[in-house]
């Protein structure tokens, strides 16, 4: 089946872009809000286990404190990938993250659902 891209915007309110940033990218700190376990090869291939879950991505765009992107290495997923981006928003000046992912039509608000409790998770971790 074909899968969608969509975008989702959360607001990160007074967290700190680098403290962000770490939580996105730095295998221990997914482990606290992203995956059960994390591991890194080579410095750009990472391994997520969810329970009996394990995927496997490339980190193929990293621009530092403000864009990553995994493009999931799955046959069925080939082509399609999740990345963060950290952007400032322009009246208040709180620092929003924004999910790039994709999902099957049907699965949409499911998968989004998915990003909206992890992301609460996430911003627990980060103190907002």
């Amino acid at each position: 089946m074909k899968k969608e891209k969509y975008s989702i915007e959360f607001v990160m309110g007074n967290a700190s872009q680098q403290s962000l940033w770490r939580m996105l990218t730095d295998s221990t700190m997914m482990e606290e809000w992203f995956a059960v376990k994390v591991r890194v090869i080579d410095s750009k291939f990472y391994t997520f286990t969810w329970e009996e879950n394990v995927q496997k991505v490339e980190q193929t765009i990293k621009k530092p404190i403000s864009q990553v992107r995994y493009s999931w290495l799955a046959e069925e997923r080939e082509g399609t990938y999740f990345e963060f981006k950290i952007n400032t928003l322009e009246l208040s000046s709180e620092i929003a993250l924004e999910v790039i992912a994709f999902s099957a039509p049907d699965e949409k608000d499911d998968a989004i659902f998915l990003w909206e409790t992890q992301v609460e998770l996430l911003k627990r971790k980060l103190g907002v």
